[in-house]
């Protein structure tokens, strides 16, 4: 069968990429049009046809930022105790958040912070990531108080929201210059008071 149509010229997840980069840096509303098919070195045309609307090109980046700079979560989660899980959250959040060749912070907290009419659906979208985020660690916590390894009181939601809110503000700090070090002694600092098993 033949196939209509050119083939693409360019390299998708390259352009994906730098899309992510353009959505990381300006926020949702922020990028335009215009910026995100520079930076993607496509035209409008192409970045319709390959990608979708702007939304749903949002979307996309969102799931390569998950699977990708934001993939530290699934170790996360997967590692033995609660306390090496909020441990290696943490660091995976400051490492995400300070990575050399990426903006600082992170997508998922800076994508929609101010937005007006036209940005509320990925500050919707977004909002729902971060929720599904403290979800799987409230999940982790209530599986670690069923086996022991935290107290039959402690309370996994208030334990989740709290990395979680950590991890936002680590990001809020890393965009406002904060370097990986004083990131680290941080989340080092707010773990001195975890809940003994």
């Amino acid at each position: 069968m033949t196939q209509l149509g050119r083939p693409r010229a360019f390299d998708a997840d390259e352009a994906l990429d730098k899309a992510m980069a353009v959505f990381w840096q300006q926020g949702y509303e922020g990028a335009s049009l215009t910026d995100l098919t520079e930076a993607m070195g496509i035209s409008r045309k192409s970045m319709y046809a390959a990608y979708g609307n702007k939304e749903d090109l949002f979307r996309k980046v969102l799931q390569r930022y998950t699977d990708g700079p934001a993939s530290y979560v699934v170790d996360a989660l997967n590692a033995p105790t609660a306390r090496e899980a909020a441990t290696a959250f943490l660091a995976g959040s400051v490492r995400a958040n300070t990575t050399p060749g990426w903006p600082a912070g992170c997508l998922g907290v800076q994508g929609a912070l101010a937005v007006g009419e036209t940005g509320q659906v990925a500050h919707d979208v977004l909002a729902e990531w971060r929720a599904l985020g403290q979800m799987h660690l409230r999940d982790r916590f209530r599986r670690a108080v069923r086996e022991g390894d935290l107290p039959a009181d402690a309370d996994p939601d208030l334990i989740a929201r709290y990395i979680m809110t950590l991890a936002n503000g680590l990001a809020v700090q890393a965009s406002g210059g904060a370097t990986r070090k004083d990131l680290q002694r941080v989340a080092a600092a707010a773990l001195q008071n975890w809940p003994p098993a």
